[in-house]
């Protein structure tokens, strides 16, 4: 990471389906421009769960383009430099990761997978919600503590605009 670019973050799951994929648009969202978050998977389920795509558009996330991929597209040599690897499911955190050009940062952020939760959509989406609230405040403080200097301390402020009114 450096003035001239970016903090790359890459979030992995076994699937990147669900939780991964909400965190590659939270982290990009919240990180204005000074973080750009991508996933992948070990095992890509080849498809973005709706429910993920769903929480993130109303966000005001982009999710154009945010497919299921398998973490083989990030240790190329093409690939963007990664300066954090988040593993966000304890399957994808005990695999054999590929090597990471850059020797970026390795960090673990076991969440409970939203899309087993619910036996109906309002459930579901629920789950979906909690999960990118989860997320959001993680993010937050991350942002926080890896932020540039002099800014940050907006942890709460992130988490907050995840939490519906009420609440």
């Amino acid at each position: 990471m450096g003035a001239d670019r970016p903090c790359n973050v890459l979030f992995l799951c076994t699937h990147n389906s669900a939780r991964s994929i909400l965190a590659e648009g939270i982290v990009t969202l919240l990180g204005a421009g000074r973080f750009v978050g991508h996933s992948a998977g070990s095992r890509p389920s080849g498809r973005v769960n709706p429910f993920a795509l769903e929480v993130l558009k109303a966000l005001g996330c982009d999710t154009g383009g945010m497919h299921s991929k398998s973490w083989d597209a990030f240790a190329g040599p093409h690939a963007p430099m990664m300066d954090f690897i988040i593993t966000v499911c304890d399957n994808a955190a005990g695999e054999s990761c590929p090597v990471w050009p850059g020797e970026p940062l390795k960090l673990h952020w076991g969440l409970a997978d939203p899309s087993t939760v619910g036996s109906d959509d309002a459930g579901r989406r629920a789950a979906f919600q909690d999960t990118a609230r989860q997320i959001a405040a993680r993010v937050g403080a991350f942002i926080d503590r890896h932020g540039a200097a002099g800014e940050g301390g907006d942890a709460k402020r992130h988490a907050a605009i995840f939490t519906p009114a009420g609440q």
